[in-house]
């Protein structure tokens, strides 16, 4: 290969983890083995008949066509809706963008923005795609690390301490991935009075898990708990998790029409725009019945409490029962303390797992939290008690 052929950026860049691991699963499953997957995030129930059956007529109908770049206008209305009836947000579809998936909505905002040297303030444990996709287009992140203490949350004292010149961007991820944590009404507000403060920043709030929520406990969101900041906050949701739609790839931001456009310009020469099915799909999707939602929700629910009881019984391992996500975010120090020397890091207990008990999680450091192990519980109820199991099994045979 030329020499300095490839991209610069990519030398800080590592392939997502958490797909690495679903790539481990599904090879060591075709091998025949009795592999359980807690690595993947994604709902194991399926997408609703009524928005597969909008996707049908799609088709039949002939709409599968190149469409306006920011997404279908009924689409970019229906969003627009939905941020006024659920997050008491006016948008008009000119501020909107509809993008194949939330991650490429977060993308674009980044490489539209980002000059080399920008920085991004990155609340720590974050998921897994942040860093690099700021790496990728010559940004710099700057982790903060939130501590246990504080439910792994950002303060603003801490978001004042990282702010320099160079920042253009604070991440808000809530409710969150990897730690299942939610930002409540006051904590989304002093952190905004932090932004204000600073006005050459932005916040990027990604609210993917929106719907995801348990206990009864109620979602805000930065534009709509400190209204004055609306035009300097990108609001990045989806279909993909509340709706079961991984696969459709399907996302859309809501911010400043100069954003938005300039995000178009990025869009336009990558993909285009999203499937046109899918646009038409979701639009169904929105402004459709929303009487599953709860089901789905009162079902993960279950599972997280099945989950958590379960892991919690294991002496070795230490976890808060998350308030929302789908994800246990375990501290596993006590296992790597108890080995005696055997297990040396977080990476070494999740490849312990996986070769002794066929158990797939994903390592904490891979979140920017050494001594953690994150898996998800969007599986079948089987499969978190038998991985329970075999997790309790490998624990007490590492320490015997």
């Amino acid at each position: 290969m030329i020499k300095n052929f490839f991209n610069f950026n990519l030398k800080n860049v590592k392939p997502s983890a958490t797909l690495t691991m679903s790539g481990i699963a599904a090879k060591m499953r075709a091998e025949g083995l009795s592999v359980i997957n807690l690595s993947v995030g994604e709902p194991d129930y399926d997408t609703p008949d009524a928005i597969k059956n909008a996707a049908h007529q799609a088709i039949d109908s002939g709409k599968t066509k190149y469409t306006d770049v920011r997404g279908i206008k009924p689409l970019r209305e229906a969003i627009c809706a939905k941020f006024l009836r659920e997050n008491d947000i006016s948008y008009k579809p000119e501020q909107i963008i509809v993008s194949s998936g939330a991650k490429q909505t977060l993308s674009i905002a980044l490489a539209s923005t980002i000059n080399d040297g920008d920085e991004v303030i990155l609340p720590a444990p974050y998921w897994v795609s942040y860093m690099d996709m700021i790496f990728l287009v010559g940004g710099k992140p700057v982790v903060v690390n939130c501590h246990a203490s504080n439910n792994f949350k950002l303060t603003p004292k801490l978001l004042q301490e990282a702010i320099t010149p160079k920042t253009k961007w604070v991440i808000i991820n809530s409710p969150s991935n990897p730690t299942g944590e939610i930002y409540s009404e006051a904590e989304l507000y002093a952190l905004g009075q932090v932004v204000i403060q600073n006005p050459h920043i932005m916040v990027m709030s990604d609210d993917i898990y929106e719907h995801m929520l348990y206990d009864n406990q109620k979602f805000y969101t930065m534009a709509q708990v400190v209204p004055e900041l609306k035009d300097r906050i990108l609001t990045v949701n989806g279909v993909s998790k509340s709706y079961s739609m991984t696969g459709w790839r399907l996302g859309y931001g809501a911010g400043p029409v100069d954003l938005i456009d300039a995000m178009t310009i990025v869009q336009t020469h990558t993909t285009s725009h999203p499937s046109s099915i899918s646009q038409y799909a979701v639009v169904d999707a929105l402004n459709g019945a929303q009487d599953f939602l709860p089901g789905f929700k009162s079902l993960m629910q279950k599972k997280r409490d099945l989950f958590f009881d379960l892991i919690s019984k294991i002496p070795f391992l230490k976890c808060k029962k998350p308030a929302g996500a789908f994800y246990m975010w375990i501290d596993c120090s006590k296992i790597i303390e108890s080995s005696n020397g055997k297990i040396k890091n977080d990476s070494d207990f999740c490849m312990y797992l996986l070769e002794k008990s066929l158990v797939i999680g994903t390592h904490g450091s891979a979140f920017g939290a050494e001594n953690y192990i994150r898996f998800s519980y969007a599986v079948q109820e089987s499969d978190i008690v038998e991985a329970c199991k075999r997790i309790e099994k490998a624990c007490f045979e590492l320490v015997a």
